[in-house]
C-alpha cells in the first residue's frame, strides 16, 4: 500500500513539475502574421494567465485591460492568438518591457497567404480558449520558410541544469540519511529492542517469583 502511495505521490510530482515547465518556458512558433490589435479584456478569474497589474498592462484596482494582440496562422492553415504584455520583474523571469515595440514589430511583418512572410514567435503560456487564456508573445524574427529547424537552447541548458540539481540534491539526501537517519534508526531499533528484552527479562522473573509463592502456597495446603 505505502509503495503504491509512493508512486502515486511521484507521479503527481513528476506532472505538476512537467505541466509547469511546459507553461513557463519559451516554446517557438512558425507562423504567418496576419493582424495585430488591441482590445480592452475583462481579467477575472483567469487572472493567473496574465501578467501582474503594475508592469504597465492596467491598474491594480481595474477588472479590464487594453491588451495587444498579435493573430496567426500555421503553413496547414491553424490559427492561433497571442498577448503581447510586459512581464517586468515577475514571474516569469522573461523581464519583458518592449511590448510596444515587439507590436509594431508584429504589425509590420504582417503578410497575406499569396505572399507570406514566416516569422519565429517565442512565447511562453497556453491557448485556453475556456478560461480567455492565450500564450504571450516576448520575441519575433522572420524565417526562410515554415519548414526552418528551431533548436531550443534555453530549455536544453535549462533542462540540463535542471537534472544536474536534482541528482546532486539526490545525492545530498543520500549521503544525509546514510550518516544520520539510518544511525539514529538503527540506535533506536537498539534501544527497542534493548527496551523489549528487559520486558521480557522482567515478565520471566515475575513468573518465577509468582511460581514459586505459588509453589509454596501449595506445600501449605499439602500439609492441611
Amino acid at each position: 500500500m505505502w509503495t503504491k502511495i509512493k508512486w502515486g505521490l511521484g507521479i503527481l510530482l513528476v506532472l505538476i513539475v512537467g505541466l509547469f515547465l511546459h507553461y513557463t518556458l519559451p516554446q517557438h512558433d512558425i507562423v504567418r502574421i496576419t493582424e495585430t490589435s488591441n482590445r480592452i479584456t475583462q481579467i477575472g478569474g483567469n487572472w493567473i494567465f496574465y501578467s501582474i497589474e503594475d508592469t504597465g498592462t492596467g491598474s491594480e484596482t481595474s477588472t479590464t485591460r487594453d491588451i495587444r494582440f498579435i493573430d496567426a496562422a500555421y503553413a496547414d492553415g491553424d490559427v492561433m492568438v497571442y498577448r503581447n504584455e510586459d512581464t517586468g520583474w515577475f514571474w516569469p523571469p522573461y523581464f519583458k518591457w518592449d511590448s510596444a515595440t515587439l507590436q509594431a514589430e508584429a504589425a509590420n511583418l504582417r503578410s497575406t497567404a499569396a505572399a507570406p512572410q514566416w516569422v519565429v514567435i517565442t512565447h511562453y503560456g497556453w491557448r485556453i480558449p475556456l478560461f480567455s487564456a492565450f500564450p504571450n508573445a516576448v520575441n519575433i524574427y522572420p524565417v526562410e520558410g515554415p519548414d526552418v529547424a528551431i533548436i531550443p537552447w534555453v530549455n536544453l541548458i535549462l533542462l540540463v541544469v535542471l537534472i544536474f540539481l536534482i541528482v546532486m540534491i539526490r545525492k545530498m539526501w543520500l549521503q544525509f540519511r546514510e550518516r544520520m537517519i539510518d544511525p539514529a534508526l538503527a540506535d533506536a531499533g537498539e534501544a527497542w529492542d534493548s527496551v523489549e528484552a528487559r520486558a521480557e527479562n522482567a515478565r520471566k522473573e515475575a513468573r518465577g517469583f509468582f511460581g514459586r509463592i505459588g509453589a509454596w502456597m501449595n506445600t501449605w495446603r499439602a500439609r492441611k
